[in-house]
């Protein structure tokens, strides 16, 4: 599975900007999260969903800020990000765990199986 992020760009704080995640095959039994790394430090969980049920877990820092959702049938998921402030610059990945239906979510990156490229937010103040 080939994992494409696209969507960022910049803007100014209080923003918000729509990452996508196309995957090249279908990935209806994946489930897919959402990571960031920002210059200088390690990359970091922000979200995941589950394939089947669309369960969805965050990290606080974005808990209430950013939305993520999937369609199966675009075999594509999105991240909705709102009200973006400066520490939210970063170069955001998506990744996809081969999963079964007793698959928990999880927030280690060692736990994915295909990442994407990413794509860079920066939030201006």
């Amino acid at each position: 599975v080939q994992l494409q992020a696209s969507g960022g760009g910049s803007v100014q704080a209080g923003g918000s900007l729509r990452l996508s995640c196309v995957a090249s095959a279908i990935f209806s039994q994946y489930h897919m999260g959402w990571f960031r790394q920002a210059p200088g430090k390690e990359r970091e969980f922000l979200g995941a969903i589950t394939w089947r049920e669309g369960n969805t877990d965050y990290e606080d820092s974005v808990r209430g800020r950013f939305t993520i959702s999937r369609d199966n049938t675009e075999n594509t998921m999105y991240l909705q990000m709102n009200s973006l402030q400066p520490e939210d610059t970063a170069v955001y990945y998506c990744a996809a765990r081969a999963s079964s239906r007793r698959t928990p979510i999880s927030r280690l990156r060692s736990h994915y199986d295909f990442w994407g490229r990413g794509t860079q937010v920066t939030v201006s103040s």
